[in-house]
């Protein structure tokens, strides 16, 4: 049968008839020199033969099916792969503004949802490559798996491995959707019998020996499900409450290892120091306007991936939750943070992350909009590679990744490389018109965190 969206990429993609809740993944990668660039096209078309969705694109399917991923025919590797040279002095703002205006720009729905381009002419001959990719197609650790296969340990290449032959298409009718459809509808409807079949002896049992306990459990879960798609009246800031089509990109590097050790001395992991960090920015930002802050909505991806599953792919949840952005205090908000974060990781809500993006799907749009265009920040934190790397026989410098607002003010994506964390920042200018006061306030908020290391 036709391969269908997941309920939550659907979800990803159908929020999108909003243009300001686009899910569009933009990563940029400095390079030493220009790499060989046959050699990165071949790797490029080597994932694209081992993933079939860099072959594919998304189609529509009559209801109730979602959409589904239907191979290209007319797939053209030299479409998605672009050579220019860098406009202006080659300054990494010269790159960043063609990857900003990339992050602006919806895909080519015609086509499969990913592209990179090639930058040359960087000073000391150096280059850049920007990748962008929509979220459908994978998630910040599937990403990581591809670009491992895009890397090499050392300039000199691997032994080439023989391409696969490119899977072929099959042949379709204008009836095929529908059967397809009608197939997933039947097929949705006997795993809701079997699985109502499966659980109501247990339900019924629970009842009956531990009444209570069961009708506690039962109502823990509908609030758990409540809090992940309860819709949000207005941000938690009255500063950064606007919202544009307008992207402001730039970056940040903090050290790796001082970042970790002031987490650890507050009880927290990096992830929350990252965290504090942002919001210990965002303080900072209200102060210099006069503007009083407390408590402010994040938007948190949480890794569903495990170790079966297969490289690249999108296994991740959106959770919603309150951050104690007030508090002037870093340590204690790394520990007030790692409390929240622990405690979201545990939501009874999140076994049923499929099945309640479904229900969202059903929903009017503007009821998706309610739920996360009042959000505050958005923070996303992404192991990198560990090691140094190279690509088409040039050295990576440095790896940037700029993850989408989908509704909130800022986006601030942490992406490691060796022990470099560095944050790829994207800015709605509507929310945050002053970007630079902004981005001198992140920075302070960091260095209120990394003085906990000593």
């Amino acid at each position: 049968m036709t391969e269908f969206m997941r309920n939550s990429d659907a979800f990803t993609w159908a929020m999108e008839t909003d243009p300001r809740l686009r899910s569009t993944v933009v990563t940029v990668v400095l390079l030493d020199r220009s790499p060989d660039w046959d050699e990165v096209r071949r790797r490029f078309a080597l994932i694209s033969r081992e993933l079939p969705m860099f072959r594919q694109r998304v189609v529509k399917s009559p209801p109730p099916a979602p959409p589904r991923w239907e191979y290209d025919a007319d797939f053209d590797l030299d479409y998605h792969m672009r050579q220019v040279a860098v406009s202006g002095a080659g300054t990494l703002d010269d790159v960043l503004e063609m990857a900003r205006v990339a992050e602006m720009q919806d895909f080519d729905r015609a086509r499969a949802l990913w592209e990179t381009t090639l930058v040359e002419g960087l000073p000391d001959g150096g280059a850049a490559v920007i990748c962008k990719f929509h979220h459908a197609l994978t998630d910040g650790v599937g990403g990581i798996q591809i670009a491992m296969r895009l890397f090499d340990l050392s300039e000199e290449h691997y032994q080439q491995e023989p391409l696969p032959d490119a899977q072929q298409l099959p042949g379709s009718s204008p009836l095929d959707g529908y059967r397809d459809s009608w197939r997933y509808g039947v097929s949705l409807l006997a795993q809701s019998l079997t699985g109502t079949a499966s659980r109501a002896p247990r339900l019924m049992y629970g009842l009956i020996r531990r009444p209570i306990a069961t009708a506690r459990s039962a109502a823990a879960n509908a609030a758990s499900i409540y809090r992940t798609v309860r819709p949000l009246s207005h941000t938690g800031s009255a500063l950064i409450g606007e919202r544009s089509l307008i992207r402001r990109l730039g970056v940040h590097e903090v050290p790796r290892v001082p970042l970790r050790g002031a987490a650890h001395r507050c009880g927290g992991a990096l992830n929350d120091a990252f965290v504090a960090g942002v919001a210990g920015g965002l303080r900072i930002y209200h102060e210099k306007h006069g503007v009083a802050v407390g408590d402010l909505h994040l938007t948190m991806p949480i890794s569903l991936r495990t170790k079966t599953d297969d490289m690249g792919g999108n296994r991740i949840t959106l959770m919603r939750f309150d951050i104690p952005v007030g508090e002037a205090d870093p340590a204690k908000r790394i520990r007030a943070i790692h409390e929240r974060v622990s405690a979201v990781r545990q939501e009874k809500s999140l076994p049923y992350t499929q099945v309640i993006a479904g229900v969202l799907n059903l929903m009017p749009r503007w009821y998706i909009g309610s739920v996360l265009r009042h959000v505050d920040f958005l923070t996303s934190d992404v192991p990198g590679v560990p090691v140094p790397v190279f690509l088409g026989g040039a050295a990576v410098r440095a790896q940037y990744a700029f993850g989408p607002t989908i509704g909130a003010s800022v986006n601030v994506t942490l992406l490691s490389y060796v022990d470099t964390c560095s944050l790829g920042i994207d800015v709605d200018t509507a929310a945050i018109p002053d970007y630079t006061v902004f981005h001198d306030a992140l920075v302070a908020g960091f260095d209120e965190v990394l003085a906990l290391a000593g």
